[in-house]
C-alpha cells in the first residue's frame, strides 16, 4: 500500500506542476502580450538588465520564462516541469511511510 501511495503522490505532483506552471508564469507577469508593467517579471527584467550592462541576454532566464509565458511550454518544457514536480513529490512521499498508532 505504501508504494501505491508514493506512486499517486508523485504522479499528482508532476501533473499539478505541469498545469500550474503556465498560471504561475502569468501571475508573475510573463504574459502573451509581453512582460506586464509593474509585475515581478518587470522587476526581474530590470534587475537582469542592470546586471548584464543594459540588456537582457537572449536565451537567458528572463527570455526563457517570457517565451514560456507567451507561447506556452513545449513538450520538453512540460516533461521538465513534470520531472521537477515529480521529484519534489517524491521527497514529500516520505509521508506515506508514516503509520499512525492510536
Amino acid at each position: 500500500m505504501e508504494e501505491v501511495c508514493k506512486a499517486i503522490v508523485i504522479a499528482a505532483g508532476g501533473t499539478t506542476t505541469v498545469f500550474l506552471t503556465p498560471a504561475l508564469l502569468v501571475s508573475l507577469g510573463f504574459t502573451a502580450g509581453g512582460i506586464a508593467a509593474g509585475s515581478i517579471a518587470a522587476k526581474l527584467m530590470a534587475y537582469f538588465a542592470i546586471f548584464n550592462g543594459g540588456g537582457v541576454a537572449a536565451g537567458g532566464l528572463i527570455a526563457m520564462l517570457q517565451s514560456w509565458g507567451a507561447a506556452g511550454l513545449s513538450w520538453l518544457g512540460m516533461s521538465s516541469m513534470f520531472g521537477v514536480g515529480g521529484a519534489a513529490s517524491w521527497l514529500i512521499s516520505s509521508l506515506c511511510n508514516i503509520t499512525v498508532t492510536t
